[in-house]
């Protein structure tokens, strides 16, 4: 049964990881999955998978959160692991620091901090450490006697360890080191970093930089302790700690603080000679130690482990890295999760219209605009998606609305095959005649949007909405500029606002560029256009769809792909004018909810 268990969710642990599953359940009872994550060290998605495959063998409750039955007791009996003893440390949990009420103000501003600091970009695998994470770090550092004093190096610094420092330094009434530096590719975590260190008294310096490439010269054996969370893949282990070694001074004993997410035996053993081929030596490992905010599929935790230098070490990556480096790059499989409000089944991964669930929570079910969401089996990029992860088109027609002259459904699309002998029904315009289209769209010009433009265009995406789904639309204008500005932390390119002198945006349009699962193909996915009833209102749309195709030129973009509500008429008459042909046609069917009594099934 184990065996089967593991084989049917892919399970790299094999047997050994179903047991520990069933122990921890045994032991923690009642426990949701993040709990049985955070005891075994396994992601949520596999924890969850594996709590499905002992649910339909009958040895777990379909009650949450989850309990072993009568089967499940007698199986762990049988299996000689009915014993609940846990030696855990209560007061420090494991983590075998605690911090002093001295520095519970310092765990309050640094709360108050990240609420204003930089959102995480899960594409790159950052996840921000709690506030206790970050304050249990700076005395990870003291307690190893790495401060107070000397310089402290950090390899890039989403989880904002630098105004951890800081703060640390300030509310104990001086700095606790002589200098930080931090080196990360982020501007905005580097402007904010220079902002609010500015009044602490802690010098912190910040240099932008690609990791891929060396280190600067001037940044080369500087350094008494370095400090990094890299991205969770061997390779970003690799990089990110062999440009720690670079920037620290040569000899031995000198402290690296690598912080790193739980990883089946094999990936961890990749990593652990990453390790050893630096030249470094390990010094202490805290299992469970970073608690991070948003990182569902680690169970929200990571390990936190000491490394000194021996007088072997050196860099292993001295030239540039050109190869794969975060999760995402390495994913070759897709995972299907289901709807839990209406059943829909959604890929998740390579190729997929998610690359992580984190995107498909943030958007919600395509055709229910609900969640959550359980994760099932892995499969391959290659496999045919099913039929629901392409949501049908509604079909009602929706009621004449202040901005209906171009709106558009904001779904993405997959790109349709390139037709024989197509024809280009755009192209752009000449000088002469985009000249022309900005005087008839006066007084509005276009520019990229930014977070100024958010209330707006929430206001046109709930619009948009209710154009599209009538009743069923989520049209609640603050939901959506919340959702459009998490989009715009990650890019504001193809994000674009039509707008007058001091005003604020008449229009709006988005446009994204994605790729096509099956053929590799890069095309644009024309998300969004909305205008408000200004009196040149067409020439306004003409303005921002020109600006949206320009933007898919100079990306080297040459298949535009978009949907359209059949009652929108406006919409269709831009799409026509612009070249758009129609490749596909969506149906619906509305299907009563029951047999009326008597009636016949014939």
């Amino acid at each position: 049964m184990l065996t089967e268990v593991a084989e049917a969710v892919r399970l790299q642990e094999g047997p050994p990881g179903v047991r520990s599953v069933l122990r921890a359940l045994r032991r923690l009872a009642p426990a949701s999955t993040k709990d049985l994550s955070r005891a075994t060290g396994l992601p949520v998605p596999i924890v969850a998978a594996l709590g499905n495959e002992l649910r339909r063998r009958g040895f777990v409750t379909t009650q949450r959160p989850s309990r072993l039955t009568e089967a499940g007791l007698d199986l762990v009996a049988q299996l000689g692991m009915d014993l609940t003893l846990d030696a855990t440390c209560t007061t420090c949990d494991g983590r075998e620091l605690v911090i002093p009420d001295v520095l519970d103000e310092a765990v309050r501003r640094l709360r108050a901090l990240m609420e204003s600091g930089p959102a995480a970009d899960m594409a790159i695998d950052q996840s921000h450490c709690t506030a206790e994470t970050k304050v249990r770090r700076v005395l990870a550092l003291l307690t190893a006697g790495a401060l107070p004093g000397g310089s402290l190096l950090l390899i890039g610094d989403d989880d904002l360890v630098s105004l951890a420092v800081a703060v640390v330094g300030d509310v104990l009434g001086a700095p606790i080191v002589e200098r930080v530096t931090v080196v990360d590719i982020s501007p905005e975590i580097l402007d904010y970093i220079q902002k609010v260190s500015a009044g602490l008294g802690t010098r912190v310096e910040t240099v932008r930089h690609d990791l891929r490439l060396p280190l600067p010269a001037e940044l080369h054996e500087q350094h008494d302790v370095a400090m990094t969370d890299p991205p969770y893949t061997a390779e970003g282990a690799r990089l990110f700690l062999s440009r720690a070694v670079e920037g620290l001074r040569p000899g031995p004993s000198h402290s690296v603080f690598f912080s790193f997410g739980g990883k089946s035996p094999d990936e961890m053993l990749e990593v652990q000679r990453e390790i050893m081929g630096l030249g470094l030596v390990t010094n202490g490992f805290v299992r469970n130690f970073n608690e991070y905010e948003g990182s569902g599929i680690l169970g929200g935790v990571g390990f936190f482990q000491h490394l000194l230098t021996t007088t072997s070490t050196a860099p292993t990556h001295a030239g540039e890295f050109s190869g794969p480096l975060y999760t995402g790059d390495k994913r070759t499989r897709q995972r299907e999760y289901t709807c839990v409000a209406c059943d829909a089944r959604l890929r998740v991964g390579p190729g997929a219209r998610w690359t992580a669930v984190a995107a498909l929570r943030e958007e919600g079910c395509p055709n229910c605009g609900k969640g959550p969401f359980r994760p099932g089996r892995l499969v391959p990029a290659e496999d045919p998606a099913p039929p629901a992860e392409q949501p049908p088109a509604p079909v009602q027609t929706p009621v004449q609305t202040p901005v209906q002259a171009a709106v558009q459904q904001a779904a993405p699309t997959p790109a349709p095959a390139a037709p024989v002998g197509r024809t280009y029904g755009w192209r752009r315009p000449t000088e002469q005649d985009r000249a022309a289209l900005a005087e008839r769209a006066r007084p509005y010009v276009t520019r990229q949007a930014d977070e100024r433009d958010l209330p707006a265009i929430g206001r046109f995406e709930a619009e948009i909405a209710r154009v599209s789904f009538g009743e069923d639309a989520i049209d609640d204008p603050a939901r959506w500029a919340s959702r459009l500005g998490r989009a715009m932390e990650k890019s504001k390119e193809g994000m674009i606002v039509a707008h007058g002198p001091g005003e604020e945006p008449v229009g709006w349009c988005w446009v994204s560029i994605n790729q096509n699962a099956m053929t590799g193909d890069r095309y644009a996915n024309f998300r969004s256009l909305a205008v408000s009833p200004v009196d040149n209102r067409s020439d306004v749309a003409e303005l921002l769809l020109t600006a949206g195709l320009e933007f898919c030129l100079a990306g080297g973009i040459t298949e535009v792909v978009g949907r359209v509500h059949v009652g929108n008429v406006p919409m269709r008459t831009v799409y026509r004018k612009f070249g758009f042909d129609p490749t596909s046609l969506s149906m619906k069917l509305f299907l009563p909810g029951g047999e009326p009594e008597g009636a016949s099934t014939r």
